[in-house]
């Protein structure tokens, strides 16, 4: 796997070091899912679980979308993957799903996340509430953070299920 991700600082201002973290593991998710094909992103891990590389991308897609779009900036735009009627469609229907398609998609929505965040201070307020509670920039990156950890120790897993590559 080549390893393209942004260093991280030992030491540096909260800004820098939220965003590099997220960064990081943003690119830890594309290493794991590095040189496989559509049908090894595909494969589900043991049952009952159906997670698959490419469900996981699918839903990062949506969570970054979810947070940065609509929690953040109030956008009126619909949920990825028919998530709006079905909750784990994002996970459930890879069978027949294009990974060209899920990539660039969710590479489309860190694009726009990026921006987003890049003009927002930490303390900025979303503009919509989560469970009837206001959120904050600073807290959405930190849950980001949190949700892509804890998705890349899954992938972690599906990889070498997958192929038997294994590091971070």
């Amino acid at each position: 796997m080549t390893d393209n991700r942004v260093p991280l600082p030992y030491a540096a201002d909260e800004r820098t070091m939220l965003n590099n973290w997220l960064e990081w593991h943003r690119g830890t998710l594309v290493m794991k899912c590095e040189g496989l094909t559509e049908e090894q992103l595909r494969e589900r891990s043991v049952e009952p679980s159906g997670l698959s590389l490419l469900g996981l991308v699918r839903h990062l897609a949506h969570v970054e979308r979810v947070w940065f779009r609509q929690i953040l900036n109030d956008e009126d735009i619909p949920r990825l993957w028919g998530k709006d009627t079905r909750q784990d469609a994002d996970f459930d229907d890879v069978d027949t799903a294009s990974a060209e398609e899920a990539f660039a998609v969710w590479q489309e929505e860190v694009e726009i996340a990026r921006k987003l965040s890049a003009a927002l201070p930490l303390e900025a307020t979303g503009k919509r509430q989560r469970h009837g509670e206001d959120v904050t920039h600073r807290w959405v990156l930190v849950h980001m953070i949190e949700e892509y950890a804890r998705h890349n120790g899954h992938a972690d897993l599906l990889r070498e299920r997958v192929d038997g590559t294994v590091g971070d």
